[in-house]
């Protein structure tokens, strides 16, 4: 069970998120507040996995709630405003509903948080050996990948950009390259660059400082050769 806490300073607004919820029966409400302070008390003091958040509030809007915190729940916010959507997302929150929300896409945002929740309490070892794919946050929505649809990722500072071999345009997401690393099934994919793994079945040959794939050529870093090792079972010279 998803245990979530609802945020909003409007007593209304906080009414129709529970009445929402009563659709919903892997979610249960343990708490409602209306500012963000309260929020905190809450979460400090109980186990909370999702965060039904508004953005404009009295003192510490959702953002700048969402921000604070050091052990961070799942979050939906919920708010009247679009424009801080792109900020919202920034934080790696599971969706952005805009009120009035219809009860379909209130829906679609909770099961968003399931899937989330059920790869959470999964090892990563668990999760690469039982799935042939995974979810990643691009675009707003949460985009299902497959492993072997996968050529090559390329490490980009605080993103990553997954190059497929099925579609010329990348899917880019926010997060770290040894994050992503982690949920990629490890006889599959080798890093071979600080900022790049690569899908072993796309790979076509190795040389010198050189790994080429079906459609790119990308760098081998010296530090990383005993991948290559192996990945092949024979020393590369």
């Amino acid at each position: 069970m998803i245990r979530c806490l609802l945020v909003d300073d409007e007593p209304l607004a906080l009414d129709l998120l529970e009445d929402s919820l009563k659709h919903v029966n892997y979610i249960q409400v343990v708490g409602r507040c209306r500012t963000a302070a309260e929020a905190i008390i809450l979460l400090q003091k109980d186990d909370i996995d999702l965060l039904f958040c508004d953005i404009q509030m009295p003192g510490l809007n959702g953002l700048q709630l969402v921000k604070s915190l050091i052990k961070k729940p799942m979050v939906i916010f919920v708010t009247a405003y679009e424009k801080f959507a792109l900020e919202g997302f920034e934080l790696d929150v599971i969706d952005y509903l805009v009120k009035p929300v219809s009860l379909e896409r209130f829906l679609k945002a909770c099961y968003k948080a399931h899937i989330q929740f059920e790869l959470r309490k999964k090892t990563p070892e668990e999760i690469v050996n039982k799935r042939n794919h995974f979810f990643m946050h691009a675009d707003y929505n949460l985009v299902k990948v497959n492993f072997n649809d996968i050529e090559y990722v390329e490490g980009l500072k605080d993103y990553v950009k997954i190059n497929l071999a099925n579609q010329a345009k990348p899917i880019v997401s926010r997060t770290s390259i040894k994050s992503l690393q982690l949920q990629l099934p490890p006889d599959q994919f080798y890093r071979v660059h600080k900022s790049y793994i690569i899908n072993i079945d796309h790979v076509l040959y190795i040389r010198r400082g050189k790994i080429i794939t079906t459609t790119a050529e990308l760098p081998l870093s010296d530090n990383y050769r005993d991948v290559i090792n192996k990945m092949t079972s024979d020393r590369v010279e």
